[in-house]
């Protein structure tokens, strides 16, 4: 099965970094990028540090299906979801799997989850993730319409689909509550899904239509944003990993990476997943788990949605990409294990070709997988990191983190000047789940 090809080698000479920048952003991943872009706007100094190379096959910013705009704020944890998720257990091909095993950290990060699958919540957290992805869809517009981004910026709709009579139903009753919350989703008549997909030929009950639905073409644009932050004079160093921090008081003095030590006056982590090593070093009450997802990238069947498509029921999330098509779902709690499960893609495969069996099999490009970073009520964590008074978090964002990055890091720029932000941030506070954790030995 052909997978992610193995990063480049690393450059024998990598330029220096400078040691004392107003702000570091650890993470290189859509997140951290938006948050270099405004604080420098915001006229900092910013120096950028990343574990592997940006946009590279180990982060989450390269295979995902790139979707943006007001689609899919619904959040992983909703009522329901863990009963359905306890009948998905002994399913190999499930969309959704746990993979027991005697883990503290994930032990307490199901508590929590149980406890916001009530709809109370997870109403407050759609309304939260709408606002966050309506705000990212106007800056991407505006950042992406002129320039090298503008082809890696597609909005032209998304299609829902619905195989069965139940899910269609279910689907449609949810229609009027959320265009009441300012999502423009209807439910499509008979011969519109024809005439928006004259080739495609779905086996289905119905569909919906988000006019505001759009996706990102990754890693063209995480890449493409990079270059262009290092137009602006941001510093980005890749395949530079943080190994500690110097404390004093309650500021960060000194951040240790595999490159040296710097003295940033500001330190954002948004290091996707791997803020959660951040966090225990700094002894923050961070409730992270890595939710790991795969993608499936074919060549584009001549028969191909020209539109991205959400497989209502399947959970599987569809991209065309040009010449490619790409095929992303499952969501799988086993830790940092990267490993490919070839009946986890099969099952993937098979929930494509059974919405469209008339699809033309073609070869398989690329098979990945990578880690969402995930919290228990799906909101992610954004805010100063108390107790520190130089440091903010901006990581959590799981498996919507390209819809939500651009505000993201508009709002860390905020908090970084000592404004006042955009939005109440109360809902997404870094210690929501509790102040401390124990550091592991």
């Amino acid at each position: 099965m052909p997978t992610a090809p193995p990063p480049p080698s690393q450059s024998p000479s990598p330029a220096p970094i400078r040691s004392d920048p107003d702000v570091l952003v650890i993470g290189g991943g859509v997140v951290g990028l938006f948050c270099a872009y405004y604080l420098r706007r915001a006229g900092n100094g910013v120096t950028v540090v990343e574990r592997g190379p940006v946009g590279g096959p180990q982060s989450c910013s390269y295979g995902n299906t790139g979707f943006v705009g007001t689609q899919g704020a619904l959040p992983l944890a909703e009522p329901g979801v863990m009963a359905q998720g306890l009948r998905w257990l002994l399913d190999p091909e499930s969309p959704f799997s746990i993979r027991p095993r005697p883990d503290p950290e994930l032990l307490s990060w199901l508590w929590h989850f149980r406890r916001a699958c009530n709809e109370r919540d997870a109403k407050a957290g759609f309304r939260v993730l709408v606002d966050m992805k309506r705000r990212s869809l106007g800056i991407l517009r505006e950042l992406c319409a002129p320039g090298d981004l503008a082809p890696t910026f597609t909005a032209q709709g998304m299609l829902l689909a619905y195989r069965t009579p139940q899910g269609f139903e279910k689907a449609c009753l949810s229609v009027p509550g959320t265009v009441a919350s300012g999502v423009p989703l209807r439910v499509l008549e008979p011969g519109e899904l024809s005439a928006l997909e004259p080739d495609a030929e779905f086996d289905i009950c119905g569909a919906l239509y988000n006019e505001e639905g759009a996706y990102l073409r990754v890693p063209e644009f995480v890449t493409g944003f990079a270059r262009m932050l290092e137009g602006m004079g941001v510093e980005i160093h890749e395949r530079t990993e943080v190994v500690g921090f110097e404390v004093a008081g309650r500021g960060i003095r000194r951040v240790r990476t595999t490159r040296g030590d710097l003295a940033p006056r500001e330190t954002v982590v948004a290091a996707g997943t791997w803020s959660a090593e951040c966090a225990r070093d700094l002894n923050l009450g961070l409730r992270l788990q890595p939710a790991k997802g795969y993608s499936v990238t074919v060549k584009a069947p001549a028969n191909a949605p020209r539109l991205p498509v959400l497989l209502g029921e399947g959970k599987v999330a569809l991209v065309p990409l040009g010449d490619r098509l790409r095929f992303g779902g499952t969501l799988e709690l086993a830790g940092l294990d990267a490993t490919i499960s070839r009946r986890r893609v099969d099952g993937v495969l098979r929930t494509v070709h059974t919405y469209l069996p008339e699809l033309e099999r073609t070869e398989i490009l690329e098979t990945w997988s990578g880690f969402r970073p995930c919290s228990p009520d799906g909101l992610p964590y954004l805010g100063r990191a108390a107790p520190y008074r130089n440091l903010s978090v901006a990581c959590g964002h799981g498996h919507i983190g390209m819809g939500l990055a651009p505000v993201s890091g508009r709002l860390i720029a905020q908090l970084v000047a000592g404004e006042r932000p955009e939005m109440d941030l109360a809902p997404l506070r870094p210690d929501r789940y509790g102040g401390r954790v124990r550091r592991r030995p």
